[in-house]
């Protein structure tokens, strides 16, 4: 049975049915300060703690509407690349779950999940081993990754001869290429050339036209402009959520009072 669109009390407009439901999450990283610590409580089996508990997210649950360009806000450590781990399934949580639907591909840490001593050939195909997909319909989008990526002989080169932006133009071709559901995006566009970026950009939108649901951290306000939702996270937790218009100026307060490093 078809669920039925709902109206969200933050947009006041019509909400079609989630691909991605985040509820109640929260992430506890532990942390130590000697690696052997660690390994005292290992030995110990825990009877004695030798670290201090850093909750990275506090009871975080977000709707992410099929259909939408979300854009997650906040200052470096409010959470957005941890929660978007625990979404891409990179990352369990500590509690809570995450329902998904669909076919889920991302573009996180620059070069994740690529082997530097294959060739970017070989790690397109192992791409789409990891996803799922067969060799013959992996093989069928290389022409477009090869095209998207623009990065010629270096396709049979290993992954360790690539500058960083081609590292992201190789990343970036394979996640969009494959016709994703869900894509996650956590501030990658920002090792690449202006070109790209804008071309790159101009991918996200037109997926998102497509009817697959976009997920996008940047510190690129005008790039967030063209989001359906925008939200605010902070110290791991969220302060608001709504059109990009009324989050974008709180997120511009947050980062002006914040003091310089």
């Amino acid at each position: 049975m078809q669920t039925e669109a709902k109206t969200n009390n933050v947009l006041g407009i019509p909400e079609p049915k989630p691909s991605v439901e985040v509820l109640n999450i929260s992430k506890c990283h532990k942390i130590y300060a000697k690696p052997v610590d660690r390994l005292k409580e290992l030995v110990l089996q825990n009877k004695v703690s030798f670290h201090q508990d850093f909750w990275a997210l506090n009871d975080v649950s977000i709707t992410f509407p099929k259909g939408w360009l979300v854009v997650l806000l906040g200052p470096n450590g409010s959470g957005k690349s941890t929660l978007l781990q625990i979404i891409a399934g990179t990352m369990q949580p500590t509690y809570g779950r995450v329902n998904k639907s669909g076919r889920v591909t991302a573009i996180l840490e620059l070069g994740a999940g690529f082997q530097h001593e294959y060739t970017g050939r070989e790690n397109v195909m192992l791409y789409g081993l990891l996803l799922g997909i067969s060799e013959k319909e992996m093989e069928s989008y290389l022409p477009k990754i090869i095209e998207f990526a623009e990065i010629g002989e270096f396709l049979d080169r290993p992954v360790k001869t690539y500058s960083s932006g081609m590292v992201v133009r190789l990343a970036y071709a394979c996640a969009t290429a494959v016709n994703p559901d869900i894509l996650i995006v956590d501030e990658a566009l920002a090792v690449g050339d202006i070109r790209f970026q804008q071309k790159c950009f101009q991918k996200i939108y037109d997926i998102q036209s497509k009817g697959a649901t976009v997920i996008l951290v940047t510190h690129d306000l005008e790039a967030a402009k063209h989001g359906h939702k925008a939200i605010l996270l902070n110290k791991g937790s969220i302060l608001c959520e709504g059109p990009p218009a009324e989050v974008i100026p709180l997120y511009k307060k947050i980062m002006l009072d914040e003091p310089s490093e």
